[in-house]
């Protein structure tokens, strides 16, 4: 690799944070984003405000109370600088439009979009939007926040273009909770499903397919708006959703009814097609396919007709999904078979942005912190696949936690001598006794029957 290319990675950042800069206003709060992007793409560990303003958001680190003031400048950047991070995603929208949809031209399937939830787990009850609920990432009910994501996908990479927290019912009636994290007054209860249409309403991006789980494609409502929109997708369905294979005679449900399931077992043998979606890890990644059209049960009543996809592994025991889709008649059975496989995207760019972007490093009790933060790792993850994409003629193979390494590696990150890093040990020491202290004592103050042993 041409080390020359990773060497002008850190100019590179220092322009796209320019193009944006006019997002966060005032000069401080730009100086605060640079920072606060440097400390995502650089900083190893826990990507939490403070340590990051210490590393590179300060420079005395031999003041620990001016060092301190920095971590709360940030806080209160993410906090209540009055800057949207909505403008931030229409300028990343903006990028997506001008620098990857022209490389979708030609391709199979063109621009995709793909909506996807991600929850992120929360030990205490006071951070906005924590509840009990469904965690995907664990597989079970949890103490969580939960987010709602709009990713553009294209052959030269996938952009997250769109973010909103998901606010339970109960958090949304709760004037005192609301009040207390912040929840602006226009934000009332929404499904996933209305918080996705709502994010494909104000995108500026056109798609060519758009994809989803079955938490998004069971929804009518949700498909009522694509449709309405001429939003051609194609969405996972639970197994149970029914169909009219033939057109039926009456508006209502009768026995005519087929559950995607069953009708998928009453196919031949010859509607049957293996389709090798792309190379995996472990070989090609290769699946069964068939479809058929049939008419949609929506709301009750005959739905319009489209597409019923089935894909089947091949595996002895196979894992059967279903979807269903408003493609034209015309549309090939390859095309359809290889959006199914563009939800992986997703998956890969949450588990990045998590893992190596601090994408769940947040430390948001309010609704604009949580959104802000989110903002500033699509604005790093962005920098991140631009590089990836301009160094790929070299390594064409480069995934983006190769590309965060190597990042690492080149950009300039603040030099510690031996003392300066001591210092640092001592007030991050000084910082957790006294934050041990603190809770220990809002602790006694809830139980005062307890005896506190000394």
């Amino acid at each position: 690799m041409d080390t020359i290319e990773l060497r002008a990675a850190a100019v590179r950042l220092v322009n796209l944070h320019g193009r944006f800069a006019d997002c966060f206003g005032r000069r401080e709060a730009r100086e605060h984003a640079l920072g606060y992007l440097r400390g995502l793409l650089l900083a190893t560990g826990r990507k939490s405000v403070e340590p990051m303003a210490l590393m590179f958001g300060g420079t005395s680190l031999d003041q620990p109370e001016i060092e301190q003031s920095v971590a709360l400048a940030w806080q209160r950047f993410l906090t209540s600088s009055p800057w949207e991070a909505q403008d931030v995603q229409w300028r990343i929208q903006a990028v997506f439009n001008e620098e990857f949809v022209p490389t979708a031209a030609g391709s199979p399937l063109g621009t995709v979009g793909v909506i996807d939830g991600s929850s992120f787990v929360e030990r205490g009850t006071d951070s906005v939007g924590v509840e009990r609920q469904w965690c995907g990432r664990l597989g079970k009910k949890e103490n969580c926040q939960v987010g709602v994501f709009l990713l553009g996908v294209t052959p030269a990479g996938s952009i997250l273009l769109d973010h909103q927290l998901y606010l339970p019912e109960g958090w949304a009636a709760d004037a005192a909770r609301r009040k207390k994290t912040r929840v602006p007054a226009e934000i009332t209860f929404q499904t996933k499903p209305q918080i996705a249409a709502a994010l494909l309403a104000r995108s500026c991006v056109h798609f060519d397919w758009l994809t989803a789980d079955a938490e998004f494609g069971r929804d009518g409502d949700f498909l009522d708006a694509l449709e309405a929109n001429d939003q051609r997708y194609l969405l996972e369905v639970p197994a149970n959703t029914t169909v009219w294979p033939e057109e039926p005679m009456r508006q209502t449900p009768d026995e005519m009814v087929w559950q995607v399931s069953q009708l998928a077992q009453t196919l031949p043998a010859t509607a049957w097609h293996v389709i090798q979606l792309r190379e995996g890890a472990k070989g090609p990644l290769a699946f069964e396919f068939a479809r058929v059209r049939v008419w949609s049960v929506r709301h009750r009543h005959v739905g319009p007709r489209g597409w019923l996809l089935i894909r089947r592994s091949l595996d002895p025991l196979p894992e059967v999904k279903y979807y269903l889709s408003n493609a034209d008649v015309d549309v090939p059975l390859e095309t359809m078979a290889l959006a199914t496989g563009v939800r992986w995207r997703v998956e890969e760019f949450l588990e990045d942005a998590k893992g190596q972007l601090g994408m769940g490093h947040y430390e948001a009790r309010s609704w604009t912190n949580w959104h802000h933060h989110m903002s500033l790792v699509a604005l790093a993850h962005l920098y991140v696949v631009q590089t990836r994409r301009d160094v790929q003629h070299h390594v064409p193979d480069l995934t983006l936690d190769m590309a965060v390494r190597l990042l690492r590696a080149a950009l300039p990150r603040p030099q510690l001598t031996l003392e300066e890093a001591g210092e640092l040990i001592d007030y991050y020491r000084d910082r957790n006794k006294q934050a041990a202290e603190s809770h220990r004592k809002t602790w006694m103050a809830k139980h005062p029957n307890v005896t506190r042993k000394k």
